[in-house]
This record gives structure tokens, C-alpha cells and sequence, in this order.
């Protein structure tokens, strides 16, 4: 004969195991549908990778898009990149400077490059471009404003 405390003490602890298992029965239905989940992500992952590798193969260089218009980067003074990296706009001011016979007002970039100087404002988008040049190691600008070519 079984002790009646014992067997509801039995019972109790059955049914705890029993909710235990529903939880982790739960719980682990739950990882296998998140593991299924990170598999096609990672599916969908590599294939825009290799969507983008492809695109980037086939296409031009992109240019960034400043102020509304597509400008293309001005890359920086280095080793190994030459001035033929700049954007044709820059390479034809950078060799006005460059034949200059000593340092040269923006104006006077303008004037060989055909632009009408006489016009209020015209030559700031001009100043503006000698500034990047300089900025990014092209050009030396002068305390005065001025420019002159880099040795």
C-alpha cells in the first residue's frame, strides 16, 4: 500500500515535468523556425552579393552624387594615381595652373578656359574646383588666393 502523500507529491511533480516539456517543446519549435528563417537569409545574402559583384563588373565607375548633379570624385595626391584619374573638367584646369608661368589668380584660370569672367559669380564654381584640387594635394593655393602647381 502507497502512502497517499507520496503519490500526490508524484503527481504534482509530473505535472510540473509535463508543462516543462510543453515550454521546451514550445521553445525548441521556435529556434527550428528561427534557424529555417536564418538559412534563406543568408540564401537571399549571397545572392545580392553576387548580384552586386556582377553589376559592379559590368558597369562604369559610379559617381557621387553632390548638390544635384553627378560630380565625379576628385581622388587625392598619391602614389600611382596620376592626373588622369580626375575628372576631365579638373585635368583641363589643372593644366592651366600647371602651364602657368607662376602663380595664377582664379580669374585668369577662367579667362583661359574660355569662361566669361566679366559675369558676377561665374568664376566661384571655378574657385571652388581649384580649392578641391588643392585640398586633395593637386594644386598649391597661395596665402593671397592665388595658385600655383605642385613639384
Amino acid at each position: 500500500m502507497t502512502d497517499p502523500a507520496v503519490l500526490e507529491r508524484i503527481a504534482t511533480r509530473r505535472s510540473e515535468l509535463d508543462g516543462l516539456e510543453e515550454q521546451l517543446a514550445k521553445h525548441l519549435e521556435e529556434v527550428h523556425a528561427e534557424r529555417d528563417e536564418l538559412v534563406v537569409a543568408e540564401q537571399v545574402s549571397a545572392r545580392l552579393s553576387e548580384k552586386v559583384a556582377a553589376a559592379q563588373a559590368t558597369t562604369a565607375p559610379v559617381s557621387a552624387q553632390v548638390g544635384g548633379s553627378g560630380a565625379p570624385p576628385v581622388p587625392h595626391r598619391a602614389p600611382g594615381v596620376d592626373k588622369g584619374a580626375l575628372p576631365p573638367e579638373h585635368q583641363r584646369i589643372l593644366a592651366v595652373v600647371q602651364q602657368a608661368a607662376g602663380p595664377v589668380m582664379t580669374r585668369h584660370v577662367g579667362e583661359a578656359l574660355g569662361l566669361d569672367t566679366e559675369v558676377r559669380g561665374a568664376l566661384e564654381p571655378l574657385r571652388a574646383k581649384l580649392s578641391k584640387l588643392a585640398d586633395r594635394g593637386r594644386p598649391r593655393k597661395l596665402p593671397d588666393g592665388k595658385f600655383t602647381a605642385r613639384l
